[in-house]
C-alpha cells in the first residue's frame, strides 16, 4: 500500500530533524565512520529498511563488507571492532531499547568511561536522531536504493 512521503508532507518537521542530523555529522568530533556504524545498528534494531540500506552503503565506503555484515552480532566478534566502536554500539543498543533497559547505571558507566562528556552527549543525540528517523522511515516505508 502506498504511504505518505513524510518529508514532503511536513517539510518544516523534516528540516528540523535534518538539522539535528547535520549537527551530528558535521559539528561533533565523533568520527564519521562511528556515526554511520551507530546509525546502522540503531536502524537494524528498529527494522527500518531504508536506513539500513542507506547506512550500509555509507559504511561500504570505508569499512569491509565482512565487518558490516557482522554488525548485528558485534559483541560476539569483538575483535573486529575497536574499543570505541564496541562502546558506541553497546550504548546505542541501550539507548534504543531504553523502555527495556532504562539506561542502566552499568551501561552509563561503560559509555562514560569510553567517551569524553561532550562526545557522550553527542553520541546520544546521534542515537536519538536515528531513532526518530527510523520511526518515520519504517512506518511510511521510505523506499530503499537496493535492487535485486
Amino acid at each position: 500500500m502506498p504511504r505518505l512521503n513524510w518529508s514532503n508532507v511536513a517539510p518544516e518537521g523534516a528540516k528540523a530533524l535534518y538539522g539535528v542530523h547535520h549537527y551530528v555529522v558535521n559539528r561533533t568530533s565523533l568520527p564519521a565512520e562511528l556515526i554511520h556504524l551507530v546509525f546502522l545498528r540503531v536502524s537494524q534494531i528498529n527494522g527500518c529498511a531504508h536506513c539500513i540500506d542507506l547506512h550500509s552503503r555509507d559504511l561500504r565506503k570505508t569499512m569491509s563488507v565482512d565487518k558490516i555484515a557482522l554488525v548485528p552480532v558485534w559483541d560476539e566478534v569483538g575483535q573486529l571492532f575497536s574499543e570505541m566502536e564496541r562502546a558506541a554500539l553497546a550504548w546505542a543498543e541501550e539507548v534504543t531499547r531504553v523502555s527495556e533497559t532504562h539506561a542502566s547505571d552499568e551501561a552509563y558507566a561503560a559509555a562514560s568511561a569510553a567517551f569524553e562528556p561532550k562526545d557522550l552527549v553527542d553520541l546520544t543525540i546521534a542515537i536519538a536522531a536515528m531513532n526518530a528517523f527510523n520511526r518515520l522511515g519504517a512506518p511510511f516505508r521510505v523506499p530503499v536504493a537496493a535492487s535485486a
